[in-house]
């Protein structure tokens, strides 16, 4: 039998001075609560009640276990109204990692308007490129570009990031404006090798798909070495809008291959596991979920 069950109808039978009225309150039968006072009885070696056919009285022992009992399941009570209000409002730590543009460009201020809305939540966020152990480093939500590989982790897909390939004004206007996909062959393509698939872009025309294998003077694990390289003229890139959208506006960078679509990349939100998710993960997932679409260069 279970403890904590057999001290709720021993105290329940100490209160109402009745096996048959403590069972009618717990809705049980009397010969169930009776088998739980002799269980704990058992287990204590020693008396719990006096019993004779008019009366039920507490022994000395009784009376003691019944004091300590009542603290327990007081304690049991509160732990557990506690538990159940952090399921409803969020509160608590949030540990979160990001690669670093998207996660100063678009999550941060996602995650200060959150901690606005919800005074109780402290954030602890670390931006580094590539893919974290998420459960290794007690991360309770990471943030992916790109497709899934680690089918161990729960996914929710927040947006898209529309991609442009772009190259700054002075390259192309010595290397040439690539006119199609394949001409990519003849162009320094710098590549962001933290996005999948690695060093292939792909894009979609009236003739169909092109995969194509790119190559250049300059690779990195993280957008902001290559997007540097191109406004200086080392090569094309291939970078979501949310990171060379200024820069094209500016006039530093300039897009190409627009007749051309590219397939957004998916940005994901991912977690260790699927029961029982916080409430401070389910709302911020909840929250990218309807910030993020409306940002520049994002979609649904």
């Amino acid at each position: 039998m279970d403890k904590l069950t057999s001290m709720n109808v021993f105290v329940k039978v100490a209160r109402a001075g009745s096996f048959a009225a403590a069972a009618r309150e717990l809705g049980i039968s009397r010969a169930m609560a009776t088998k739980h006072i002799m269980f704990l009885e058992k287990q204590l070696h020693t008396r719990l009640f006096n019993r004779t056919t008019r009366s039920l009285s507490l022994t000395e022992a009784g009376a003691a276990y019944l004091e300590r009992c009542q603290e327990v399941l007081l304690d049991v009570e509160e732990m557990e109204a506690a538990i159940t209000h952090l399921q409803h409002e969020p509160r608590g730590v949030l540990k979160i990692s990001a690669p670093p543009v998207i996660g100063a460009t678009q999550i941060a201020p996602a995650l200060t308007d959150y901690m606005k809305e919800y005074p109780h939540i402290d954030v602890d966020m670390t931006l580094h490129g590539g893919h974290t152990d998420l459960i290794e480093e007690g991360f309770d939500i990471g943030i992916w570009l790109g497709e899934l590989s680690d089918t161990s982790l729960v996914a929710r897909k927040l947006a898209r990031s529309q991609l442009v390939a772009c190259a700054s004004p002075d390259y192309l206007a010595q290397k040439g404006v690539p006119e199609q996909p394949e001409d990519l062959n003849e162009h320094s393509c710098l590549v962001n090798w933290a996005m999948s698939p690695r060093n292939k872009w792909l894009f979609k025309g009236v003739l169909g798909k092109f995969e194509i294998k790119v190559s250049g003077r300059m690779q990195a694990n993280m957008a902001d070495p290559i997007r540097v390289g191109a406004i200086n003229g080392l090569g094309i890139v291939m970078l979501p809008r949310y990171i060379v959208g200024r820069d094209i506006e500016k006039g530093k960078l300039q897009p190409i291959l627009e007749d051309y679509a590219i397939d957004p990349i998916p940005i994901h939100a991912v977690y260790p596991h699927r029961k029982y998710l916080s409430t401070k993960v389910r709302i911020f997932i909840d929250y990218l979920q309807a910030w993020l679409p409306n940002r520049v260069g994002m979609t649904e």
